[in-house]
């Protein structure tokens, strides 16, 4: 397949203009201008032109398939059999995949339910996204989603899931170091889970299987405890200390220096956060998000799909958040492709648009360097080289 695009994105903010991609399978052969790309191409290529913009698959970091989006979804997922909420997951998938999303990783499921369904993806059986998946999440005895079965108390327990997780798959080891607000009657959000040692033997058992740690923390001992553990990505990284907030700038130092992303998983529907914690309180929590930003941070987009009011499609609206912040489209792009590609492991795989790369594409109208809404107008999406039928 050859597709040629008005603008063509191949790096940070920078387009190529009147440019072409050639697909060759499921990994782009080349790219640059038109006569160039053409002249690669074999006799009898499909040709596709668009007058809009052609970009990377989006990349949502923080998902869970698991969840049904709805006003309590731990109560559904309860009441929800393997089968059925596996049949659930591939419509959530689609969601995915038809908003824009090339690549997702999974951060909770229940038996593993995720990577079956990666498998039914990569054989054309179901139609999704690249799927990375933590398989079953780490936590305490009756700790934050202690419901999706990952127990564990001790050096032991800790090893052997962690060993569970890899034989069965997983891309990535979620660890549970804070409480979280989905769990009823849990640990607050603030507050610590794991010891530091503790901590220590699971990046070490997990860094050892070449597996990255994404730790869940929302307080700032817990956030303190993850990067001196040497985690790979933060997930939430809310700086709470009881009811305020503590934000420690020497441990953001530290986050920098050692290149952990911060995936803020901001909700698409974060304009009605203010409704929710209070005017003071959620814009208190916006400004730690900017002053990670200003400092250097590392971050890369998720939207938490699948917890309360967080659908499976918005990661654009999610997206509209960092511009609120005053952050350039430019960078909020790569946020959403290519720097999350390289916290999640596929920095070589996904994420640009590069010959040798997967042929995870978007086609939109408009220009979104100049507005970030027109990644709305999605006019095809193809994930490792397969268009999604009914985009076009």
């Amino acid at each position: 397949m050859l597709i040629v695009a008005k603008r063509v994105l191949v790096g940070s903010g920078r387009y190529l203009k009147d440019g072409a991609v050639l697909i060759e399978g499921d990994t782009i052969r080349a790219v640059g201008p038109e006569e160039a790309v053409v002249a690669e191409a074999r006799p009898g290529t499909e040709r596709v032109a668009f007058d809009g913009t052609l970009l990377p698959g989006l990349i949502d970091a923080h998902v869970h398939l698991a969840f049904d989006g709805g006003p309590d979804p731990v109560a559904t997922l309860s009441q929800s059999s393997d089968e059925s909420l596996l049949a659930d997951m591939r419509k959530r998938a689609e969601d995915l995949l038809r908003s824009g999303v090339t690549t997702a990783r999974d951060l909770g499921d229940r038996n593993g339910l995720v990577l079956r369904l990666a498998s039914e993806i990569d054989e054309g059986a179901a139609v999704g996204p690249r799927l990375v998946s933590a398989g079953t999440p780490l936590t305490t005895p009756e700790g934050h989603c202690h419901f999706l079965g990952g127990e564990v108390a001790g050096e032991e327990d800790i090893r052997a899931l962690v060993r569970r997780n890899v034989a069965a798959g997983a891309g990535v080891i979620k660890a549970m170091v804070t409480g979280g607000g989905l769990t009823k009657g849990g640990p607050r959000s603030w507050e610590s889970q794991f010891s530091a040692d503790d901590l220590a033997v699971l990046v070490e058992e997990s860094h050892a299987a070449g597996l990255p740690v994404a730790a869940h923390a929302h307080g700032t001992p817990g956030i303190t405890a993850a990067v001196a553990a040497g985690v790979d990505t933060i997930e939430h990284c809310t700086w709470m200390a009881g009811d305020g907030f503590d934000f420690q700038e020497e441990v953001v130092a530290r986050i920098v220096e050692k290149g952990i992303a911060v995936c803020p998983a901001v909700s698409p529907h974060w304009q009605m956060l203010p409704r929710f914690f209070g005017e003071e309180k959620a814009h208190a929590m916006f400004d730690l998000v900017r002053r990670m930003a200003e400092a250097g941070v590392k971050l890369i987009a998720g939207t938490d799909a699948g917890v309360q009011r967080a659908s499976f499609d918005g990661l654009v609206p999610a997206l509209s958040f960092y511009a609120h912040l005053g952050l350039q489209n430019g960078r909020i792009l790569d946020m959403a492709t290519s720097i999350a590609a390289e916290a999640l492991g596929l920095g070589r795989t996904t994420g640009r648009i590069a010959a040798g790369y997967k042929a995870d594409l978007v086609v939109v109208d408009g220009d979104p360097l100049a507005d970030l809404n027109d990644l709305s107008a999605i006019r095809t999406v193809i994930c490792a080289g397969r268009p999604l039928e009914g985009r076009a």
